[in-house]
Order: structure tokens, then sequence, then C-alpha cells
């Protein structure tokens, strides 16, 4: 157990952690906390790339929520300033879609000026520095995730009020060796999704792939017609690769194929 949290404590770059029997547990633990302990009102969301829950927990809490603008995912960092204030919290997958990874440093920064509690889902960016940005953090093990235990989650912090203040959850004993030879193996996991990916940019350079510049693990491909699309989906079934179609909000919100090299 101590190496788990010792683990995630390098991870995530917070003192306090606490497991979870789901990352959705997880973001319920965080959303209670923002609204009983610290009066807070407003959730901010991206308006695409972003989890199911996080249209679902807010409302049922009675929190109001308010969508940003994005880049398929990106926050719009002026519409975030716009936005933001000491009654909001900006509830954000650091990895939208799992395409791409945020910028949580600007992010961050902005919600400082704005005085907006950050909580950063971790889910598809852990082992990486973007992972240790945000005042509450939290991630799923479940399945097709990083830390693919196929059970479980985690939330953490570097305040102790907000520690303190966190609702008990339950993490099942028997998952304590699995739970540590998957984070002992991310390095090698993320290593092979990333050269999984570089091979289908290179194979599919002359479609238009979203953010192909920059950092991710799955690939999003746009498409504006039928024939475009089934290329797509051929290519996909030929190397044995899953895929998803768009327009989904927890990919984007536009006609597109992604390619879940998550699952790989």
């Amino acid at each position: 157990m101590q190496q788990i949290l010792e683990r995630l404590r390098q991870l995530t770059g917070s003192k306090y952690i606490q497991l979870t029997e789901r990352g959705n547990n997880s973001l319920l633990i965080a959303l209670t906390l923002v609204k009983d302990f610290l009066d807070k009102e407003k959730v901010l969301i991206q308006d695409q790339g972003g989890w199911i829950t996080y249209k679902q927990y807010p409302k049922k809490l009675g929190l109001e929520i308010i969508e940003l603008k994005t880049d398929h995912g990106l926050i719009d960092l002026t519409d975030l300033e716009d936005k933001a204030d000491e009654n909001s919290i900006l509830l954000i997958n650091s990895t939208p879609g799992y395409a791409v990874f945020q910028d949580m440093q600007k992010i961050q920064e902005a919600c400082k000026r704005k005085r907006c509690l950050l909580i950063n889902d971790v889910s598809g960016s852990i082992g990486t520095d973007t992972a240790k940005i945000g005042d509450i953090i939290f991630g799923s093990f479940g399945r097709w995730k990083p830390i693919n235990v196929e059970y479980g989650g985690f939330i953490a912090t570097n305040n102790d009020k907000y520690y303190e203040e966190f609702a008990a959850s339950y993490f099942e004993e028997h998952k304590y060796d699995e739970l540590i030879k998957k984070i002992e193996e991310l390095p090698q996991r993320l290593e092979k999704l990333q050269e999984a990916r570089k091979k289908i940019l290179e194979d599919l350079q002359s479609f238009n792939i979203i953010h192909k510049c920059k950092k991710g693990i799955n690939v999003i491909i746009k498409f504006d017609d039928d024939e475009v699309k089934q290329r797509i989906i051929d290519y996909c079934k030929e190397n044995k690769l899953e895929f998803t179609e768009c327009p989904r909000y927890i990919r984007i919100n536009e006609p597109a194929i992604s390619i879940e090299v998550k699952r790989l």
C-alpha cells in the first residue's frame, strides 16, 4: 500500500493520495468537496474532449455548468479568463479525447489569476508532467487507461485541508499487487503507445488529423465524405486497430474517426 501511495505521489506531484473504487468516485469526492466545503457554485468544463460524468455529476450536485470554447478539446485561454472567477472551478481533462495534451502550465496560471480552483483529470496524462498540475488531481485505473488495472482510481492534493475533507472511499486490497505492477510498467506502456501512434501518423499523413503535430495517444481524423471515412475504417481493420466514430463529447464534436491507440 505505501509503495503504491509513494509512486502516485511521484506521478502527481501531490503529497496526499487517496485510492477509490473508480475514477468517477474520485470525481464525485472532488465535486462534493468544492460544493460543501469551498462553497463553489460553477463548474467550467471543456466543450468537447471531456468525460461523460463532467456533465452529469455537477448537475446532480446542483452546480451550474459552463462550457468553455476549445480547439478540438484544447482550452481557449481567453474564454477561460472571461468565464472563470472565485466562485468557479475548472474541471479539465488534461488529455482531451486522449488525443492531445493541454498546456496545463498556462491553464494553471490563468486559474490562479482568476482565483478559480483547478481540478485535473489525469486518467490519460498520468506518467507525464501534465499530470502534476492542479489543486486537486484525480484519475482512473480503468480498462484501456495508461494504468489499466480495470478497477479503481485515486484522488490527490497538496492541500491538507482538502485532504481532511475528502469523503471516505474503498479500494480492494487484493488489487494492490496488480496496481503496483501496472504502475511500474507505465513507462514501457506509454512508449509502446507512442510508437504505435507515430506509425499511424506516418501512414495517414495525407488525411486531416487533429493535433497531429502535438503529443497525444489516440489519433483522431476528420472526414468530409463517406469515401474518406471508409478509407480510414479500412485502414483500422487491416491493422487491427479499434476505432470509434464522432461526433462524441468524449472525443470531438465533428464527423471523425478516433483510432483508439489507448486500447492497444
